[in-house]
């Protein structure tokens, strides 16, 4: 009686760890932050990490849905990689012919963008209709993402030309009113994916069928259909996140975009959704971002650890968060 007592307080008291958890996280790295170094706060420290993030968020946006579907992709750090190297090249190609001009951007950011599109439109008919393991699709797009980049830059590093480069700059190094442009496109579509989530049916479809794909099917949900359409928008996605990400250095190579997959899933799980489908929310998602930047920043100001044992901790971090969530599951 008592157990049962108890169990009912966990499910309807007014304290969810599971929602107040990644929060209280966050609160604690701020303090921690702030003790080891007194500039951690300041503007320019928040802005820069803030900007940095904002590949890793869009890209965590997309991977909510993919997860909470039921679904996963380690392919969307070579993905980035590939798709920078791809539109680089065809700005340069088209300086020569067109000269340096908004025209040259705006076909190479259309071409980021459709490129995306299409890799996460291959991925997603490998898993749907031909019936491979999302883990063995996008394991070998991985692979072949990375090798192509490395095999367009030669074994060296894609650049894009100084004017050209020039003329891009204000994409991530611009904004409103001091908030740069990456910052502003990671905070809409963060909203944007919390609203889809919540209060559309691709969303509550994208719970269903991650909770049970049987049932799934049992209640009309077309459900190759909703799962196709959480890696095109995974892969959308990861195109504009590298619009974003080009005017930052410029360039592209074999080593762009490592370990994208890892900080974003580790940034979905750390905001609560759940690892095997059935849940996600993408509020939580941006506050797993916030904690994993804030992890590499706080390395980075101080010498407490070396900023070189950031994946260590992602993984750490990732490992314990899949912990919680089944200890928290054989709770209830």
């Amino acid at each position: 009686m008592a157990h049962a007592e108890t169990k009912t307080r966990r499910r309807g008291g007014s304290i969810d760890l599971k929602v107040i958890g990644p929060i209280v996280a966050l609160i604690v790295l701020v303090l921690i932050g702030v003790a080891l170094n007194p500039n951690f706060l300041s503007y320019a420290n928040i802005t820069n990490v803030l900007a940095r993030s904002a590949f890793i968020g869009i890209i965590a946006v997309g991977m909510t849905f993919v997860i909470t579907a039921g679904g996963l992709d380690l392919s969307v750090g070579s993905m980035a990689a590939f798709v920078a190297g791809l539109a680089i090249l065809t700005m340069n190609v088209l300086t020569d012919v067109w000269g340096v001009g908004l025209p040259v951007i705006l076909v190479g950011v259309a071409l980021a963008l459709v490129a995306g599109l299409i890799a996460g439109l291959i991925n997603g008919l490998l898993i749907t209709r031909v019936g491979i393991e999302a883990f063995i699709v996008t394991l070998g797009t991985m692979g072949i993402y990375r090798s192509l980049i490395t095999w367009l830059a030669d074994g060296g590093t894609l650049s894009l030309g100084f004017e050209m480069r020039e003329l891009y700059r204000p994409v991530y190094y611009g904004g409103i009113a001091g908030i740069s442009w990456p910052i502003i496109a990671f905070a809409v579509i963060a909203i944007l994916g919390e609203v889809v989530m919540r209060h559309t049916a691709f969303g509550r479809h994208c719970a269903a069928i991650g909770s049970n794909e049987k049932v799934a099917r049992y209640s009309s949900i077309a459900v190759l259909k909703v799962r196709l359409a959480t890696y095109v928008l995974l892969g959308l996605l990861v195109g504009f996140a590298v619009v974003m990400y080009v005017p930052r250095l410029g360039s592209a190579s074999a080593s762009t975009g490592l370990l994208w997959e890892l900080e974003a899933i580790a940034a979905v799980i750390i905001g609560g959704t759940l690892l095997k489908g059935g849940f996600g929310r993408v509020w939580g998602t941006v506050v797993g971002v916030l904690i994993l930047s804030l992890i590499g920043n706080i390395l980075n100001l101080t010498d407490f650890v070396s900023p070189y044992l950031n994946g260590a901790i992602q993984g750490a971090v990732i490992i314990l968060a899949v912990v919680l969530q089944r200890k928290t599951g054989t709770d209830r």
